[in-house]
């Protein structure tokens, strides 16, 4: 009896720490994506841990029981009924959009489907995960708004300077 009493408190310490793994990397993720990832094989499955570990995204699979949880714990309630089947998660350390856009892209994506996701303690929706996956990564973004800063300065400048050539093509015309 007490060998079983053992074995029993030391399964339930495992789950207690892996309930705390899972409340740290949704803190400190940047976004976590839920996905059902049913129908992967395991080429598949070691091609998308690939290309997550380059993009520094974290991918596991929890049982659902201690992701709701750990999501209990951190105040978030509104996803306990949707945490069921196999749901696996990939929490995006680098950017918001990483998880979603490495599941979007990949080939085998019509075997996996996106459930729901959060950014911070924020819930998103399955339709609001794809959207973010269509989303630019921060780097473009940020390219693409020193175009447009640039594009204007630009404009500026050749506002400021067609002022004295055009005086100048005035006067020039006038003492023709």
């Amino acid at each position: 009896m007490a060998v079983k009493a053992k074995q029993s408190n030391a399964n339930f310490q495992s789950k207690i720490a892996i309930v705390q793994e899972i409340e740290d990397k949704l803190k400190n993720a940047k976004s976590v994506v839920f996905v059902n990832y049913q129908g992967l094989n395991t080429q598949e499955d070691a091609d998308l841990r690939r290309k997550f570990r380059e993009a520094n995204v974290n991918y596991h699979v929890y049982k659902n029981n201690l992701v709701r949880i750990a999501l209990n714990n951190l105040g978030i309630t509104e996803l306990d009924d949707q945490l069921n089947g196999t749901l696996s998660m990939a929490f995006s350390n680098a950017d918001e959009v990483s998880a979603a856009k490495i599941i979007k892209e990949a080939k085998f994506k019509d075997k996996m489907a996106f459930q729901f996701g959060l950014i911070g303690n924020q819930v998103l929706s399955k339709d609001e995960v794809v959207r973010l996956a269509t989303m630019p990564s921060k780097e473009t973004l940020i390219a693409q708004l020193m175009g447009l800063i640039n594009s204007g300065a630009r404009g500026i400048a050749t506002v400021i300077n067609a002022v004295p050539r055009n005086l100048a093509m005035v006067i020039n015309a006038a003492n023709k």
